[in-house]
């Protein structure tokens, strides 16, 4: 931090709710409290309202947000898909669309939190923040709500590259072993650099609480260096000590807002083989957490991830990219990207080789059939016959879960109007459909009537419907 620039940790004041519908945390800027009419994304990964930054910038004030970390206004970027996703939210809710922040509001708002650090008046200026941050959000309680997976399988909740070990000594994090640790990570010694990533990997291997008082803005800070270091050992240890870190659920949130993803994809897409499986786990370990999987897609992570499951990398960097392209895809934005970057035809080309990630490559498009785009993508490509024809050849390699992935994904394409049902007639899928309606779980069961029920719907539109001169169109008819 330079000097004569302030710090202040924000607090927010909670009153009953006001709005009748809950707005999703990620829609909220952190420094306003309100709806974000104009997102944009800075430099340590966070989001928040244009004109919220202007004036931190223009009074040298940079809050420390109340998760602890500290935001990097060096570099901004527009959020112009953040700002759609916010837009579209309000529009499916009814709710009117966010107006902007003028500056001169937003440079008030942030004197008065300057004003609050006083300790002498502190009350008073907490008091004071409190009743302007109403009066600028009307928004006193943010819940938080995370989006629901497509299914309900069981994932692993940790990356295939981690592996623990006993043998790890626990270190005081008040200690001067620690001051002297972060010392070395910033040695321009290499052998000093591998002795420290190599010390922080093995007190992070397996004692939680040492991950948790480990994981701090400069430590953070000085690994971000060591991970795209030239040196194999260096980068190797370092991006595993990330993984190590990421573990602890309290500090997934507080490494991605650090800035070291970007390094975190510059490793997967070129860093040293171990290095791109430890990068790989990182991603998906930092994509469980709700609060990541829009900055992680917005920092650029979605491309290699696809690139690294499509490629001859590992079976572990495949399998963890897998998972965090899953955990990512659940949020819309990223499905939108993903439709633009040619995911689904890629993917689904994936799938029909039934190769041995055939059934993490379902789960993700099961979440891509979810959204408009991406279900218009998927039928285009070919996917309900793809679905079918794998339910009907019953070729799951004694995998239950991935027959119930097929259907949840047919599941999904089923909204898609009379397309999905012109499609599904071609191939036949309502009889395939009656004889496994008894098959796989209840969930599955559900999944499978409710389609039969949208197969058997009969429409005033569809008695004049010709269907071959429907099948030869690429229009997605939405169906009311």
């Amino acid at each position: 931090m330079g000097t004569g620039k302030q710090r202040w940790r924000i607090s927010f004041h909670k009153s009953p709710l006001k709005h009748h519908l809950p707005f999703p945390k990620e829609f909220i800027c952190p420094i306003s409290g309100s709806l974000m009419a104009d997102p944009i994304i800075v430099s340590s990964g966070h989001t928040f309202e244009r004109h919220c930054v202007n004036a931190c910038k223009s009074l040298c004030f940079i809050p420390i947000l109340p998760d602890g970390s500290i935001p990097n206004f060096s570099t901004i970027i527009p959020n112009r898909a953040f700002k759609s996703t916010i837009l579209n939210w309000c529009s499916s809710s009814n709710i009117d669309p966010p107006q902007p922040l003028d500056f001169l509001s937003a440079q008030n708002l942030v004197r008065t939190l300057m004003a609050a650090q006083n300790p002498q008046n502190s009350s008073m200026n907490f008091d004071v923040m409190n009743r302007l941050i109403e009066s600028v959000t009307q928004l006193n309680h943010i819940s938080t709500s995370s989006e629901e997976s497509v299914t309900s399988l069981p994932l692993p909740t940790r990356p295939f590259c981690y592996s623990s070990s006993s043998s790890s000594s626990e270190m005081d994090p008040n200690s001067c072993e620690v001051d002297e640790l972060i010392v070395k990570l910033k040695s321009s010694q290499v052998f000093e650099q591998e002795e420290a990533v190599i010390s922080l990997r093995n007190l992070t291997r397996t004692l939680e609480e040492t991950r948790f008082h480990l994981c701090t803005p400069r430590l953070l800070s000085a690994l971000r260096y060591m991970i795209t270091s030239r040196y194999a050992s260096v980068q190797v240890n370092s991006v595993a000590a990330l993984v190590n870190l990421s573990l602890e659920d309290r500090n997934k949130v507080k490494i991605v807002r650090s800035g070291i993803v970007p390094s975190l994809i510059d490793v997967l897409k070129g860093g040293f083989p171990e290095s791109q499986e430890h990068a790989a786990g990182a991603l998906f370990s930092l994509a469980l957490d709700d609060q990541n999987k829009t900055a992680i897609g917005v920092l650029g992570a979605l491309p290699p991830l696809l690139h690294s499951i499509r490629s001859e990398y590992s079976e572990r960097t495949r399998d963890d990219s897998a998972l965090a392209l899953y955990h990512l895809s659940l949020v819309q934005s990223n499905r939108a990207k993903l439709v633009k970057l040619g995911a689904v035809q890629s993917l689904l080309g994936m799938v029909r080789s039934t190769g041995p990630m055939t059934g993490r490559i379902l789960l993700i498009l099961c979440n891509m059939a979810g959204s408009l785009e991406g279900r218009g993508a998927m039928l285009d490509g070919g996917a309900v016959e793809c679905f079918v024809g794998m339910l009907r050849k019953g070729e799951f390699d004694g995998e239950s879960n991935t027959r119930e992935s097929c259907v949840t994904a047919l599941y999904g394409l089923s909204h898609g109007g009379l397309r999905f049902k012109g499609l599904a007639k071609e191939a036949a899928a309502e009889d395939l459909l009656i004889g496994i309606e008894e098959m796989g779980s209840e969930q599955a069961k559900d999944k499978v009537k409710r389609i039969l029920e949208v197969l058997r719907e009969k429409d005033e539109e569809e008695k004049e419907v010709d269907w071959d001169e429907l099948l030869n169109s690429d229009e997605d008819t939405n169906s009311a």
